[in-house]
Order: C-alpha cells, then structure tokens, then sequence
C-alpha cells in the first residue's frame, strides 16, 4: 500500500482527529497506522507537517533534517507530538491506502475544464472523478505516470509521477500537488477513475 499526507482545500492543520478519519474514508483511504508511517519514512517519506495516525498520536516523518523541521543537526526519523485531544487539537492526517479495484486514467478530452465539468466529463464516460488515495495507489502500486495536472475530487489539482523528468518532477518520484484552484477556472484536465464490479 501507500501512505500519503493529507490536507483540506482550508489549509493545514485544520482536522481534529475525528475530521482527519473521515477525511481519508473520503479519499478512498484510512488513517495510517505507526507501523505504515514508519515504513513509509524508511521508503523515503518526508513531509514537514505533522499529521494524525490511527492510534491517536501525531507524527511526522523527516529523511532530511532542516531547520523548520526539528532542526538541521537532528537524526532522521519520525518525530513524535505525542498524543493530542481528539476533539481540541488540529493537525493534518496519514491515510494509507491499498485497495485497487478499478482502473485510474487521465481522461483525453479537447478542451481544459472546470471543476464541475471535470465531474461530468468523468461521469460520462462511465466513471467517478478520481479521489486523492486513488492517484497515490495508482502511481505506487502500478507505477502510473502523467505529465498532466488533472482535477480531483476533492478540488485538488495533481499530477503523479513516477518517472522524474525536467519540467514533471525534475528530483523525485512523486505525486505533484497543484493547489486548490478556484473551480471556475478552465485550466486543467481530470483523473477519473471506473471501479471494477
């Protein structure tokens, strides 16, 4: 499987836990576990927010230390918040995903679209608009790679790319993030995704 930040189009650390578990079911996913984040950071995960797991604690895993981050002169590792109250404390959220029961693409279509275009684009051609944990299984488990920024679901825009390359992803494999563009705007394709029955 694959684990993978997330945060709302509002910004980060704005989940309180209970917000960050519905937020991966959201995203075809679930909270990531200790054990997942630790093997995600020893497969080179490093992101600098920190963000809920299953049990409750907050973490966050660093493979190159810098000054925002801990600290430059502190050991790699997963950094450790402790435990936070569920309902008072906001931060991001791990979700991991595995389940891949359907097929992922980008959908060729003449003209960039708008969110709610994107949506009927995908519906049309007998799919969903592709959700955040649906692009990350897609490009860990099965490698997908598209140079192209594509709406999702929640609003996003991504791109993933397993294959770096100048003007994609010129140092890292990775999944690309956008932003939250208005949804008005015309200017990126979609990612849909049609699940197996």
């Amino acid at each position: 499987g694959v684990v993978f930040p997330y945060s709302p189009r509002l910004g980060r650390y704005n989940l309180n836990f209970h917000e960050a578990q519905r937020a991966c079911a959201e995203q075809d996913s679930v909270m990531a576990s200790f054990d997942q984040l630790y093997d995600a950071w020893r497969s080179g995960l490093d992101w600098c927010n920190a963000g809920w797991l299953s049990d409750g604690s907050v973490q966050y895993p660093i493979t190159k230390p810098r000054e925002p981050c801990g600290g430059r002169n502190t050991v790699p590792g997963v950094r450790n918040y402790g435990f936070w109250d569920k309902d008072k404390s906001h931060y991001d959220v791990f979700c991991f995903t595995s389940n891949f029961n359907g097929r992922f693409y980008y959908l060729i279509h003449p003209t960039k679209l708008t969110y709610d275009e994107a949506v009927q684009a995908c519906l049309k051609d007998g799919s969903q608009i592709a959700k955040v944990g649906q692009i990350f299984a897609a490009w860990k488990l099965l490698g997908y790679d598209r140079c192209d920024a594509g709406w999702l679901a929640d609003g996003s825009v991504r791109y993933p790319i397993s294959r770096p390359r100048k003007r994609c992803s010129p140092s890292e494999a990775a999944v690309r993030f956008v932003g939250f563009p208005d949804k008005k705007h015309k200017l990126y394709g979609v990612y849909c995704f049609r699940a197996y029955n």
